[in-house]
């Protein structure tokens, strides 16, 4: 019997008209997608772990899978033949083979998901399906200060959505940058793990602070709370994007300002 062969893929998706990331019944799901496309290229039933189970309209960027087969099928062509089979809104763009003991969300150190929003009178058309449109102006000093107030570790049950099956809702949140430039803002959040939608709640938290409705000061208070009550809005998932996936420790020692945010489907740069 030949030895199992681990395999990490990193792919990229636009969310839009997904129910999730995670396999459900009749509905349609990045990980059916990738499945099926396994299956009829390697010829066998693969089981696909992912790193995050991103919610329906949520994107990616740098998703990363891994699954065990036997089959023998040169990684460099990999990519090609899977794409061949996904639809067009999903996209393989890297095959590796990994340690045995390699697991796509396990095994990982820090998650990057990025939030765009766009801020003008009335929304663009091009970014509808990738921004949260906002219709008035927002504080971005006094959101950065609130996102420095929420960084570190804590008790994040206050940005925790019903439905989430973490044990523990204790975090550390390594990063929670807010950039802006030429009406958008984007929020960068890093972190060893998130909660259920827990970036969206950093995210419509962080608005409410830049419309004034809470202050910065506030963020102690929200934590201590342990309520999810106590925090902003959801925000919603179009303009949520998972970014990158680090399996080493490297990323944690970033600051603020050695991240560059491209925003590629808008065509512009932000720095943080």
């Amino acid at each position: 019997m030949r030895p199992l062969r681990n395999i990490k893929l990193t792919l990229a998706y636009d969310g839009t008209d997904f129910a999730g990331f995670q396999v459900q019944p009749k509905a349609r799901t990045v990980q059916g997608e990738l499945s099926a496309a396994l299956g009829r290229i390697l010829g066998e039933e693969v089981k696909v772990i992912g790193a995050g189970r991103t919610d329906a309209g949520v994107h990616a960027r740098a998703q990363v899978v891994n699954f065990h087969t036997a089959a023998r099928i040169p990684l460099e062509r990999l990519p090609a033949a899977l794409n061949s089979c996904l639809p067009r809104d999903v996209t393989v763009w890297q095959a590796e083979e990994v340690p045995a003991e390699f697991h796509a969300r396990y095994s990982a150190k820090t998650k990057v998901y990025r939030y765009l929003m766009e801020v003008a009178p009335y929304p663009s058309p091009f970014l509808r399906r990738f921004s949260w449109h906002l219709p008035f102006p927002l504080d971005v000093a006094a959101m950065r200060a609130a996102a420095e107030e929420l960084t570190g570790e804590h008790d994040f049950t206050s940005f925790c959505a019903a439905g989430g099956a973490a044990k523990s809702h204790v975090r550390t949140l390594r990063r929670l940058a807010v950039a802006e430039e030429g009406g958008l803002i984007a929020v960068e959040a890093a972190a060893d793990g998130f909660l259920y939608k827990m970036v969206r709640n950093l995210v419509g938290t962080l608005v409410e602070v830049g419309r004034g409705v809470l202050k910065p000061e506030d963020m102690g208070r929200i934590l201590a709370a342990r309520d999810r009550k106590a925090a902003g809005p959801t925000a919603p998932p179009q303009g949520l994007i998972l970014w990158h996936i680090d399996y080493e420790e490297n990323l944690a020692k970033e600051t603020p300002g050695d991240v560059a945010l491209t925003v590629p489907w808008a065509c512009v740069k932000i720095t943080l």
